[in-house]
């Protein structure tokens, strides 16, 4: 089983003719992923490849049924993008964009939360249930089809982290990168919420970073509402004070968001933190 998507989830691509968008609409169809239709203004009655190309996403679903859209326009249009998703009440809206200014994106998270759906990212590589579907960006190589769930706001770190699984014989159920601005759809614990209801993910890894304190809130919800296994990495743990980290949100201020924090919070919840990437899977091993 699979958190999010599967085998049958039908998949739109907003920004699918553009030089990012037409790339991984091309890698996810490669993968195995049922990508019905895409969107561009203006380039609609287009193809890319077999994929049918519409001007808007009304137009799309007029001829398709669609679970979840992937958004790969530049920053400047991306949040319009979403508001058109969520007004077309596409169940999850996949923003794949960096550089989306914050108040537009706080103002298409509401948006998306009054209209009952979800949003991931923005900033973010995606989700990926290995053998089933991906949508996003994710190196569909490195994973394996098995039970530990895989939670990060970092994408690199995600398939460092996976790589590492993998070769260690621990296959994934799904891999969500959740990503690293300061105002994002899916926070850590609305993933490990799914995870913990989902019967075939038997453990969760959580990778975060610096900045902001979504990790701490992560820790005391898994002390309190977690039954599985869980196993925590947190990057920038070397970075010199006052060193600027690439994610918006790895911003430390007030005293609050700092590694030794985070670290400290998952060792007091009973979640072990690897020092190093190549040491989650033995830290795992010992919590299943």
């Amino acid at each position: 089983m699979s958190i999010l998507i599967d085998e049958k989830t039908n998949v739109l691509v907003q920004g699918i003719t553009g030089r990012d968008g037409s790339f991984h609409a091309r890698q996810m169809v490669r993968d195995g992923t049922k990508i019905v239709a895409g969107v561009t203004p203006g380039k609609g009655g287009k193809k890319l490849d077999e994929i049918p190309v519409y001007d808007s996403v009304i137009d799309a679903q007029k001829d398709h049924r669609i679970d979840a859209t992937v958004i790969f326009v530049p920053a400047r249009f991306a949040a319009a993008a979403v508001k058109e998703a969520a007004d077309a009440d596409i169940p999850l809206i996949i923003t794949i964009t960096e550089g989306v200014p914050v108040l537009e994106m706080l103002e298409a998270y509401h948006y998306v939360r009054s209209r009952g759906l979800r949003m991931i990212g923005p900033n973010c590589p995606g989700l990926i249930s290995p053998g089933k579907c991906k949508i996003g960006i994710m190196p569909y190589h490195i994973h394996k089809p098995g039970n530990i769930g895989v939670i990060s706001r970092s994408g690199t770190l995600t398939y460092e982290v996976v790589y590492n699984l993998t070769n260690a014989g621990m296959g994934q159920s799904t891999c969500i990168g959740i990503g690293g601005d300061p105002v994002i759809g899916t926070n850590f614990i609305d993933a490990l919420e799914l995870f913990e209801a989902d019967p075939d993910t038997a453990g969760v890894v959580v990778i975060g970073e610096i900045g902001g304190d979504d990790e701490e809130q992560a820790a005391e919800f898994i002390r309190s509402r977690v039954s599985k296994p869980v196993v925590g990495f947190i990057s920038g743990r070397t970075a010199p004070p006052g060193k600027r980290m690439g994610h918006a949100g790895a911003i430390i201020s007030g005293g609050k968001g700092t590694p030794e924090a985070k670290v400290q919070a998952f060792e007091d919840a009973g979640v072990p933190v690897a020092s190093k990437p190549d040491e989650i899977p033995g830290l795992l091993k010992d919590k299943l």
